[in-house]
């Protein structure tokens, strides 16, 4: 029935207040208001409709993407909305569109990269939209390998100008957003070549389009890949391709802040270390970090809704079935996702604080936090990324076989975010970067250098080399010092029996090449402790409103117990803990299900996404799920004629035995 809360049953249950917990979620009530009144705004506007985007073509989805984001860019700036305002605007329409990398990459390469006299002239036309930009650094042969990059920038000191060139059909530049169709200009990344030398791979500015009648200047051939995964999705965006023909740019356009080259073609490096380079990195994974906990939270509150309306078997004697949701076995794969979605939250939270100290550190020429900040923010992007892929397509299963509808809502969001696990480093190449980090801390270990931030725990290598877990009963595990021992010890042994082995070569390179998968496996680790640390953190903070703080304990220790029993190989191949300590943390998980099952609805309603933003028929607030169902099947192309098209050609020369005479 319309207007009736099917689940308000279920929000009954709740042993906390959900406003409180809305807060905690947002980060502050400032951030909740923010969000809370940018999500309702978009909602009720009729041009950000998202419920045909299944049934249009590509030209016509793109088109209808145009319109957003024109629409969008004409609501931010007559509301005069703030910078924070307008992420939140652009982050709650849901399309994937050319804003995303203008705002995302483009302008931070600029203002990380560019100097002075270059940030002010291009950063006011990029903040106003008088250009477009883009990141032009993947080309396709090359990806993660970024040295192996072969567009070339050969400096022509007669001119003053730079000749990008792409020398192979593998230089080309492919899969960079709003590339396709819409970018004036781009960051594009080339190997510098001054006086027959290459100096690697540097940053340029380069104007691809008239901007007067947008066509592609003479020497650049730039188009759209085409069609990729999903439905609707990612296809809203142009993804394109770039290729260079001896095309020439000024001097000033590349970006001098960590080099230059001079007019005689003098290259000159910057006292500036190369590895500023990694603060845009840093900014740019902390969000998608972030991201991370919106995605999983939103395929969340789809499954745990809907896992609350479902209802089969269990009924005796024709009375009412159980709901879904009262099944162990749905508790234990749907749980550890409810917990995840926080956990990478409040990580999320910690790496903004972690990217405005290194920012303010990198202003103060202090870089010695820059390289463990790189790592740690390459770890969590590659290890939030892969649960959430893993957690919306578990969410998609948890729903059955109405999950695998278009109008569930969980494909698109699948589509949309997988990619992640890609894009910005390819998520096992980025493992095998904290590994360095990982190996080179364990290096110095003897060395009197004493580790610091998150690999702080190294520093008590002697204890955690030798010690043996405390725990004796289940509610042990409920000790945030036994368990942060047990995943330290774990995250240590592994890393150092990694350093062992590769010792044990003689060519550490080679090493490294024969155990890839221990490193990576040591990496993940690590990462995971990371993740349990800063939750750990966070309910021992100071935390406001009824029973919130009880809640998110809870999905704390489901978390980190879920983990571990999850690879639960590591934990006792290292001696971390023993199998009837194992035994007893999985006893302390099931109670811990049951603590959580009557809030449920109410921790995914704490997320607070509106109906539009979930774009789910499954995951709607009310829970009026199977009359809606029914709306959304009649609304397809298939049903607007009772007889299909193609009846009188095909399927009545099947009927009739008349096949031979048909004009097939």
């Amino acid at each position: 029935m319309e207007g009736v809360d099917h689940l308000a049953d279920e929000r009954k249950k709740a042993e906390f207040d959900v406003d409180d917990m809305k807060i905690v979620w947002a980060g502050s009530r400032h951030a909740f208001e923010v969000s809370n009144r940018i999500s309702r705004l978009v909602a009720s506007d009729p041009v950000f409709k998202k419920s045909n985007r299944a049934v249009m073509s590509r030209k016509e989805l793109f088109k209808n993407t145009l319109r957003k984001s024109a629409h969008a860019w004409k609501m931010i700036n007559e509301l005069r909305l703030s910078d924070e305002e307008s992420i939140r605007f652009r982050s709650f329409m849901d399309q994937p569109g050319f804003m995303d990398l203008h705002w995302g990459m483009f302008v931070p390469a600029i203002k990380g990269q560019g100097t002075e006299e270059q940030k002010q002239k291009w950063l006011p036309l990029a903040y106003k939209l008088q250009i477009i930009g883009c990141y032009a650094q993947t080309e396709l042969g090359h990806g993660s390998n970024v040295q192996g990059l072969e567009t070339t920038a050969t400096f022509d000191p007669h001119t003053d100008q730079f000749i990008i060139h792409s020398p192979t059909q593998t230089s080309s530049k492919w899969w960079p957003g709003g590339l396709g169709k819409v970018s004036t200009h781009a960051v594009v990344y080339a190997r510098l070549i001054t006086n027959g030398k290459d100096h690697g791979i540097h940053g340029f500015i380069v104007q691809l389009r008239s901007l007067d009648d947008h066509s592609p200047l003479p020497g650049i051939t730039v188009g759209d890949i085409g069609v990729k995964f999903g439905n609707g999705a990612y296809n809203s965006m142009d993804n394109g391709f770039l290729m260079f023909d001896q095309f020439r740019i000024p001097r000033d356009q590349m970006l001098m802040r960590l080099s230059k080259v001079t007019k005689e073609g003098k290259y000159v490096a910057s006292d500036i270390p190369r590895q500023l380079m990694y603060g845009t990195m840093v900014f740019v994974r902390q969000t998608i970090v972030s991201n991370a906990s919106n995605a999983m939270a939103r395929a969340v509150c789809i499954a745990t809704r809907y896992s609350a309306v479902r209802r089969q078997f269990g009924s005796q004697n024709g009375g009412i079935e159980t709901q879904v949701i009262d099944y162990k076995t749905q508790q234990n794969r749907l749980f550890p996702l409810l917990a995840s979605a926080y956990a990478f939250r409040f990580v999320g939270e910690w790496l903004k604080w972690l990217y405005t100290d290194v920012t303010q550190r990198l202003e103060a020429s202090d870089f010695e936090t820059l390289p463990e900040a790189h790592a740690c923010t390459a770890g969590l992007k590659s290890m939030t990324t892969s649960a959430t892929s893993d957690g919306i397509e578990e969410c998609r299963k948890l729903c059955g076989g109405h999950g695998y509808l278009w109008c569930s809502g969980l494909p698109e969001l699948f589509a949309v975010y997988v990619p992640a696990c890609t894009y910005e480093g390819d998520n096992v190449v980025l493992q095998l970067q904290v590994a360095r980090f990982l190996m080179k801390t364990v290096s110095q270990l003897g060395s009197g250098k004493v580790p610091a931030g998150t690999t702080a725990y190294m520093g008590r290598a002697q204890h955690l080399l030798q010690c043996r877990s405390r725990v004796q009963k289940a509610e042990d595990w409920l000790n945030p010092r036994m368990v942060l021992e047990a995943f330290e010890a774990r995250a240590l042994r592994m890393a150092v029996s990694c350093a062992n082995n590769l010792s044990k070569f003689e060519n550490q390179e080679q090493g490294f090449s024969e155990l890839l998968a221990d490193l990576v496996e040591a990496a993940i680790a690590h990462c995971q402790l990371i993740v349990v640390s800063k939750f750990i953190a966070k309910i021992e903070g100071e935390i406001e409103g009824k029973g919130v703080k009880n809640q998110l304990n809870n999905l704390c220790y489901i978390y980190a117990l879920h983990l571990l029993h999850k690879h639960l190989g590591d934990f006792l191949s290292t001696s971390s803990i023993t199998p009837e300590q194992a035994s007893l943390a999985s006893h302390q998980l099931r109670s811990l299900y049951s603590l959580v099952r009557p809030n449920a609805v109410a921790l995914v309603d704490a997320f607070d996404y509106t109906d539009h933003y979930l774009g789910s028929v499954l995951g709607r607030y009310d829970g009026n799920v199977y009359p809606k169902l029914f709306e959304e099947a009649l609304k397809d192309p298939l049903n607007d004629s009772v007889v299909p098209d193609g009846y009188q050609e095909y399927i009545r020369p099947l009927i009739k035995q008349q096949l031979r005479s048909a004009r097939l």
